[in-house]
């Protein structure tokens, strides 16, 4: 087992606290609190070279990084893209079947 398969094992043990939060409250959480949800003052994207720079400069200081993790897990699954919850949609790509091994989901059911 890899380095990163271990991180994001990591990860998905970390997202398991969420997985009986329904998604409607999640959404709610995400699109109310979520530091990438207000556009900046002067509406212009952030200076970023990667997606994974543009990742830690959009969510670096979000509260709610992990709600936003599970919701777009949830969402968009295996076929995720964009930034969301601090992670590339290659990383999330990656970790989408760590998470789906980690207990039932509440509108996933059993996997």
């Amino acid at each position: 087992m890899s380095t990163d398969d271990l991180r994001l094992i990591g990860i998905a043990w970390r997202l398991d606290r969420l997985r009986w939060v329904p998604t409607d409250v999640l959404h709610k959480i995400v699109t109310s609190d979520g530091a990438c949800m207000w556009p900046p003052p002067d509406d212009s994207p952030p200076d970023a070279r990667s997606d994974q720079e543009l990742a830690e400069t959009l969510c670096g200081g979000c509260l709610v990084r992990d709600e936003c993790l599970e919701l777009e897990l949830r969402t968009g699954g295996g076929e995720t893209i964009g930034v969301w919850g601090g992670m590339t949609d290659d990383d999330r790509r990656a970790l989408h079947p760590h998470w789906l091994r980690r207990g039932e989901r509440i509108d996933r059911g059993e996997r």
